[in-house]
């Protein structure tokens, strides 16, 4: 998965603890990450002894660079025995594939693959024709990617587990931020424009999606399912859990301003727009 975001963080902390702070670096989901964690230095050094593990387990269902459960679907066109992470995600995609009128919708996979390759697809698109009873079935020709949303996952999945371990103060940028506690401060900018604004999480979590950032074939590397283009330059979602912020920000490129105004979520916190002229609306 490749990094598509312009989220930085611009101070680790506002109101940073009194404790000792754990930094980790490495690549997860085809992408630089990093955590910062604020308590005990050996028990930060147990959790993130068990971190790797959980990081491939997550990349051993939804990778789309190495062998995994996702490949294994596109491959043979049927999956029969989802785990349950693979389910939680899918059942997660089919909502936000409804909530944004079908804007979101991971069938898009060869439509991006064609556009990478310079030909057209006749291939199969529409999350409608996913069959979901049981395993998973996929009409013949069909590909699915989960570049919109698993990262988020990440996200989530490592900040749960770094509260099992006992902790209460982590930033978590595993592509897509989420924050355990807080209050940290993040800049928030376009690949354009630069940074314009900034934003303060505690125990939420933000995406950020810039379709132009990188190119498929010259095309915005982000796809609507029937070709439309994107509104935005930047689109930022602040929610709850880093999986649904990352499904919206993919999808909400391609909605108007109105049309997100009437989003309705529990999870969902606060959209930034960016436009191609670098003005910025916050819904």
């Amino acid at each position: 998965m490749n990094r598509r975001r312009f989220l930085a963080l611009s101070a680790a902390a506002l109101a940073t603890p009194a404790r000792a702070q754990t930094t980790w670096r490495g690549r997860a989901f085809g992408a630089d990450c990093a955590l910062t964690l604020a308590g005990d230095v050996r028990r930060a050094e147990a959790a993130l002894a068990s971190l790797p593990a959980l990081i491939e387990a997550i990349e051993a269902d939804f990778s789309l660079h190495r062998p995994s459960a996702l490949t294994s679907l596109n491959a043979t066109g049927r999956l029969a025995d989802p785990s349950p992470a693979f389910r939680a995600l899918t059942d997660l995609a089919d909502a936000v594939h409804h909530l944004t009128d079908g804007a979101f919708d991971p069938s898009v996979q060869p439509l991006w693959q064609a556009a990478a390759e310079g030909r057209p697809t006749a291939a199969p698109i529409g999350w409608h024709r996913v069959r979901r009873e049981g395993g998973i079935v996929l009409e013949p020709g069909m590909a699915l990617t989960f570049n919109g949303i698993a990262q988020g996952f990440g996200a989530d999945a490592v900040r749960a587990h770094l509260a099992a371990h006992g902790f209460d103060h982590a930033l978590i940028d595993m592509g897509e931020i989420a924050a355990l506690g807080g209050p940290f401060r993040l800049g928030l900018g376009d690949p354009t424009h630069g940074q314009l604004a900034t934003r303060t999480l505690t125990g939420t979590a933000i995406a950020t999606s810039s379709p132009m950032a990188t190119l498929a074939g010259g095309q915005p590397h982000i796809l609507h399912p029937q070709g439309l283009p994107p509104l935005w330059s930047t689109v930022s979602v602040e929610a709850t859990s880093a999986t649904l912020a990352d499904a919206l920000s993919t999808a909400l490129v391609f909605l108007s301003a109105d049309r997100i105004a009437r989003l309705r979520h529990p999870g969902l916190i606060r959209v930034t727009l960016i436009d191609p002229d670098g003005n910025l609306t916050t819904i």
